[in-house]
């Protein structure tokens, strides 16, 4: 059975990969929230580069990860090199049972409902076009890697290619007013305590730059590995803080903060301020056309942990085998769709995905203290090392405390649901494949 995945993924493909696998709706509508609570363009600047350093840091600190460790799976190897296979199960548990099926729906019908935006859907149509999108990008990457990786940087191209046709439309036609940045430090009135809106800014920013360490899971198909996953980390994260402070800034420039009364609104009056009446067509578009991005990005990257745990023996066998033709994990990545699928037909999904927003969280925390675990162990290849170590990770944990702290506060009762779900696949793991993975190894030469 050949499961030996090829490297042809390079600097570019893993670039855009970041890039185009974060940037979604979110772009045009977190901007929102976040200026009406903070209340002021300069602590809405001090979020975002704030943001952008500290996953600046959890990004060089993934970098060292991934290039000690240039395999497919990204999180689950470094999870599993440093704490053993059951951890690193339980990882993979949450990730194929909720978290990468859910996500996948989630952006598939996402996509469907802003296309209903502009094409009249009934609600069985938002379905039906939420599940071709999830087949669509499936096959194109069961079809081979270099298609798929195509797919996503022609996606970004299109992306960032309405993001700056916006910012140079509105500026360059003077269309929004330089008065809404005044006053710049001053808070306006009304708005939140500033400690709450602070609090609020950077879960939303968090969640604004969310997924870039999934570029670890294609490392097994990565060029040169060793200098390209940390180069394509760090400049994807420096591009995102760029582009979000961009849109950000154009957003003010034109709608006034004390105009905005939610997300959908704010993206609509600046449509309309851009493109009159065709505005709301014209941000719908670009809405399917950016979270056609994410999606691609999710259905490329999450089969890798599915076929990285079944070449492990933790997993059925069968998934760890490539397309005899095409040399990708077929059956992983069709595996994700059809779950996917269901998904999107059952409906109901959102609420069970913010269950394990917490629990993601600490495997990200636990992934990044392996950094101290693994460096003291001297295990992997130390072709490159994070800069600022140790204050790099401990910039990024910091953040990620604080996120659980306020997660945590918000919904108790979810985050303690979404651990005992994860808990649950202890008991798999020990009675499933404890002993078939032993019994795999010692027949192992």
């Amino acid at each position: 059975m050949n499961s030996e995945l090829k490297r042809q993924i390079g600097i570019r493909t893993a670039t855009a990969f970041v890039v185009g696998g974060v940037i979604g709706v979110g772009i045009f509508l977190t901007p929102a929230g976040m200026a009406k609570s903070l209340g002021s363009p300069m602590w809405l600047l001090i979020v975002w580069l704030t943001m952008g350093v500290t996953a600046l840091c959890g990004a060089l600190c993934y970098g060292e990860l991934s290039a000690r460790y240039p395999e497919a799976g990204g999180g689950y190897v470094y999870l599993r090199e440093a704490y053993g296979p059951a951890v690193a199960f339980m990882y993979g548990w949450m990730a194929f049972l909720v978290m990468d099926p859910g996500l996948t729906a989630v952006l598939a019908v996402g996509l469907a409902t802003y296309a209903g935006h502009v094409v009249n859907l009934s609600p069985l149509g938002t379905k039906s076009v939420a599940i071709a999108s999830i087949v669509m990008v499936a096959l194109v990457n069961i079809r081979g890697v270099r298609l798929g990786a195509w797919f996503v940087r022609g996606l970004l191209f299109l992306k960032i290619g309405l993001l700056a046709f916006i910012f140079l439309w509105a500026v360059g036609f003077q269309l929004g007013d330089w008065s809404n940045f005044s006053p710049f430090a001053a808070r306006r009135a009304g708005s939140p305590p500033l400690i709450d809106a602070l609090a609020g800014g950077f879960v939303g920013a968090f969640f604004s730059f969310a997924g870039w360490w999934d570029l670890g899971k294609l490392a097994g198909e990565v060029r040169d590995p060793k200098r390209v996953l940390p180069r394509a980390l760090g400049f994807g994260v420096v591009a995102l803080t760029i582009i979000y402070i961009l849109t950000s800034f154009v957003f003010i420039y034109l709608v006034p903060m004390d105009q905005v009364s939610s997300g959908e609104t704010f993206a609509a009056q600046a449509g309309e301020v851009l493109f009159g009446r065709a505005g709301g067509v014209v941000f719908s578009l670009g809405v399917v056309v950016a979270v056609f991005g994410c999606l691609a990005a999710v259905v490329m990257s999450a089969p890798r942990v599915y076929f990285a745990m079944a070449r492990d023996g933790l997993f059925i066998r069968s998934v760890a085998s490539l397309h005899p033709r095409y040399e990708t994990p077929a059956i992983a990545i069709a595996l994700q769709a059809v779950l996917a699928s269901i998904l999107v037909m059952v409906g109901s999904f959102n609420e069970i995905m913010s269950y394990f927003v917490f629990v993601v969280i600490v495997f990200i925390a636990l992934t990044v203290i392996a950094l101290f675990k693994l460096r003291r162990s001297g295990a992997g290849n130390d072709g490159y090392l994070t800069p600022g170590y140790p204050v790099t990770p401990a910039i990024f944990l910091a953040l990620l405390l604080v996120m659980l702290v306020l997660l945590f506060g918000d919904k108790p009762k979810q985050a303690l649901l979404g651990v005992a779900v994860v808990s649950l696949g202890l008991p798999v793991y020990l009675f499933l494949f404890r002993d078939k993975r032993l019994v795999e190894k010692e027949g192992q030469p």
